[in-house]
This record gives C-alpha cells, structure tokens and sequence, in this order.
C-alpha cells in the first residue's frame, strides 16, 4: 500500500526496520520522534516540516546501522518531498501522487514499495485529508523565511511565525530542540 507523503518524509524498508532496529518494529514505533508514522508490510514513513529534524533523524537511524545515500542498491531509506518527489534515484520505492479515499479531488503524495499494488494509503492514526498539508500545503525556501516570516515563539514542538504579507500566524511542527 502506498504510504504518505507530507513536507519531507523519510521512507524506510520494513525489513530494515525488523533486522537493525533495537527491539525490532515494535520498539520502533516506540521511538518515532512525533506522531507522523504511518507503514505498510514494506515500508515505514516519518514526516517532519523542517531539514535540521530531516537530518537529525536520518543520522540517529546511521547510527543504529541504516544505509543511506550508499551509491549503491543496500540503502535502508530515501527521503522523498510532497512537491518533489525522491531526493536521489531509488530502486525500491516509486513515488507519485494517488487519490485519498477514492476522490478525485483529494489527491496526496505518496510512495509505494515496487513490489506492492497495494490499495488504500496508509497514514498516521490521526490523519485526515481536510486541513493537512496535502490540503493546505504553503512552503517558503529557507533563503525566504527572515524575508516574509517573523519568528514569534517556540511551543508545545511547534515554531510560530507570523506571516509578514498575510499578518497570519504559519506554523513548523518540529522534533528536535530549536
């Protein structure tokens, strides 16, 4: 089954997961660092809405003996972008854009293992279409952000801004420490 794709998503072979994750998938899911987890049998995904947690993540997976950006076919994840798409080739998985529930008109991004024709999209527990980021996406480069937005405050895991054009608070769900 395909697995959504929201901001930036890390997407990770189940069977990684099973071989190289202390405690095996049940501690996995333990140690997700948000609520953004949402697999398949093949793969597992974890979103996050900024780099610096992108990167965070991926390099606390290394250290647990993941592969990532090998050069080779043995990499253990890929990171994949709701606009897009896999940030470097991938033989496993496939990404592309697949209607939720049956609707045409709620199109999200996902990816799927090669090996699956699986039907529906897996997502977080908590997850609806109505006012996700599939539904509402707005994304300002990092070059933009002192530009058009104003840091206000950090909390509850989330960095507030207000929006200097819109006068609108926008928020940046975030994992690690700011």
């Amino acid at each position: 089954m395909p697995v959504l794709v929201e901001a930036t998503s890390v997407i990770i072979k189940r069977s990684a997961i099973d071989e190289k994750w202390p405690g095996g998938w049940e501690s996995f899911v333990r140690d997700v660092p948000n609520q953004t987890l949402c697999a398949d049998t093949l793969l597992a995904r974890v979103g996050f809405m900024n780099p610096d947690d992108v990167e965070s993540y991926i390099n606390s997976l290394q250290k647990k003996g993941f592969i990532y950006l090998s050069k080779t076919d043995e990499d253990d994840l890929v990171v994949a972008d709701q606009l897009q798409g896999l940030y470097v080739n991938c033989n496993w998985v496939r990404f592309g854009r697949v209607n939720h529930d049956h609707d045409s008109e709620e199109s999200v991004a996902a990816c799927v293992h090669v090996d699956d024709k699986g039907d529906p999209i897996m997502t977080p527990d908590w997850w609806k279409f109505e006012g996700s980021l599939s539904h509402t996406f707005a994304f300002a480069p990092s070059e933009l952000v002192d530009k058009s937005l104003k840091f206000l405050r950090h909390e509850n895991g989330v960095d507030v801004y207000l929006n200097k054009l819109t006068g609108e608070e926008v928020y940046s769900s975030r994992t690690g420490e700011k």
